[in-house]
């Protein structure tokens, strides 16, 4: 329905366990759907696959504005494959993927996708074990990004010298 849908503008599908195999199917969709703007689909157990689903979509979406991946056990890999979208993406304003696991080389990865990125607003990253060397990444890459306003790195244990970090990229 979303192939061919024109109307709809929001979608939230949270706790609804569509997994790996619904995120392709959605992924599919987004490909083609030029209105939906909101897509929340927390505590659905998506993982890595569907993640990688959902982020090739975004290479060629051009509406969806707001992705909510929190809580889907996306890990580092499917961090990276999001980053690679954001390098290309524009429309994307908000991206959400708090308790995901992504450590250090998903930050890293992130990161480096800022660098580039001159449409995302907002990125929640809390409990996603990122660290001092992940918090040292993201403030390198704030420092040439103009376009991001928030970023949520609650729950990282980025300790002093990350704040520090983060302080000096604010600067």
């Amino acid at each position: 329905a979303l192939r061919v849908n024109t109307s709809l503008k929001e979608l939230f599908l949270g706790s609804n366990n569509i997994g790996r195999e619904g995120a392709a199917h959605l992924a599919d969709a987004l490909r083609v759907n030029t209105s939906l703007m909101d897509l929340d689909l927390p505590y659905n157990n998506i993982g890595p696959e569907g993640a990688a689903h959902l982020a090739d979509a975004l290479r060629v979406n051009t509406s969806l504005m707001d992705l909510d991946l929190g809580s889907n056990s996306i890990g580092r890999e499917s961090a990276a494959h999001l980053a690679d979208a954001l390098r290309v993406n524009t429309s994307l304003k908000r991206l959400v993927l708090w308790r995901n696991n992504i450590g250090l080389e998903g930050a890293t990865h992130l990161a480096d996708a800022l660098r580039v990125n001159t449409s995302l607003k907002r990125l929640v990253l809390w409990r996603n074990n990122i660290g001092l060397e992940g918090a040292t990444h993201l403030a390198d890459a704030l420092r040439v990004n103009t376009s991001l306003k928030r970023l949520d790195l609650e729950r990282n244990n980025i300790g002093p010298e990350g704040a520090a970090h983060l302080a000096d990229a604010l600067r």
